[in-house]
């Protein structure tokens, strides 16, 4: 005699005789787990039908055709979910569809060098974004902010860097040409100042205009998504403009790690900015340090990443 468990519920007892014909009826599952009443072994309904000296036979519920019509169109074609749109409360499977045919998409469209870029690039950072919202979203995290943070981060940076020209002012850039060590002031005074300055700025004015004091995580989840954009900005210049310059194989490299690794990289950078923004708020007190610390810590660790990242050296930077 055994008893079998199904979803945590023990049915029974059988003896193997009566077991056998369940199976073979298909109400009872060879792989359904099963205990002996008289020994207290665990195991499948197929061991001790084995242990039996039983064969069981599942009957076939008829030929192909009858076995179609009982299973019915709804299984394959589920015309009912399409027709009371229920497939539109499915939003994983929705978002899953999206990740999935959005570079097929793509292809049916015919658009420009740049726009096929950014496009691509696009398609990236929401891959990023989505994974960033769900390990770091917070109740106070707002789908509105976070589409602004992401659009707006890129025109400011457009405009300030594109037409304006403002990182060229900063004189430690033109260091970046020089040896080391000469080269790692340009790199941490130069370029990761003032990218790691104009990505926390989008996190200020959040906190500028929040209506209530906000959780160091949702800073951080915000800045994440201001350095994925400026990823986006910077890594389709790069690939329009210096990777086409390398030869296919360093072009292919570039352009693949211009949409993964080093917006991922942006992020992580930024994101450290916001959890120091944050603290600088609940804590008034060392604003002053901590908004220092809000740029510097970032800048350093952006440049000593960008001054040695051809080396096994610029990786044990990035991992931290």
């Amino acid at each position: 005699m055994v008893y079998v468990t199904r979803n945590n519920q023990d049915y029974g007892p059988y003896d193997e005789n009566a077991l056998l014909s369940y199976v073979n009826s298909g109400q009872i599952l060879l792989h359904d787990k099963a205990k002996s009443v008289s020994t207290n072994e665990v195991n499948t309904v197929s061991h001790f039908l084995h242990k039996a000296g039983l064969k069981p036979k599942v009957v076939h519920g008829g030929d192909l055709i009858t076995q179609l019509r009982k299973i019915g169109t709804e299984l394959i074609i589920p015309k009912d979910s399409f027709l009371n749109k229920q497939w539109l409360s499915e939003k994983r499977l929705l978002i899953l569809a999206i990740v999935g045919l959005f570079p097929s998409v793509l292809m049916a469209i015919p658009m420009w060098d740049f726009g096929v870029f950014y496009a691509i690039a696009l398609y990236f950072s929401c891959i990023w974004g989505l994974f960033f919202y769900y390990l770091f979203k917070t109740p106070q995290v707002s789908i509105k902010t976070t589409i602004s943070v992401f659009f707006l981060t890129q025109l400011f940076v457009f405009v300030a860097w594109d037409i304006l020209g403002i990182p060229h002012l900063n004189p430690f850039y033109k260091l970046i040409e020089l040896s080391f060590p000469l080269n790692l002031f340009g790199f941490v005074l130069g370029v990761g100042l003032m990218e790691e300055l104009a990505k926390a700025i989008p996190l200020f004015i959040i906190y500028r205009k929040a209506k209530e004091p906000l959780l160091p995580q949702t800073l951080v989840y915000y800045g994440l998504m201001s350095g994925i954009a400026f990823g986006v900005f910077e890594g389709v210049q790069y690939q329009m403009e210096v990777n086409t310059q390398l030869d296919y194989t360093g072009a292919f490299f570039m352009n693949i790690a211009r949409l993964t690794s080093l917006p991922f990289l942006h992020a992580i950078w930024c994101g450290i900015a916001g959890y120091f923004i944050a603290f600088a708020n609940l804590y008034p007190k060392y604003r002053m340090s901590l908004y220092f610390l809000t740029v510097a810590v970032p800048a350093v660790i952006h440049g000593l990443y960008d001054t040695f990242c051809g080396s096994i050296l610029g990786m044990f930077i990035a991992l931290p």
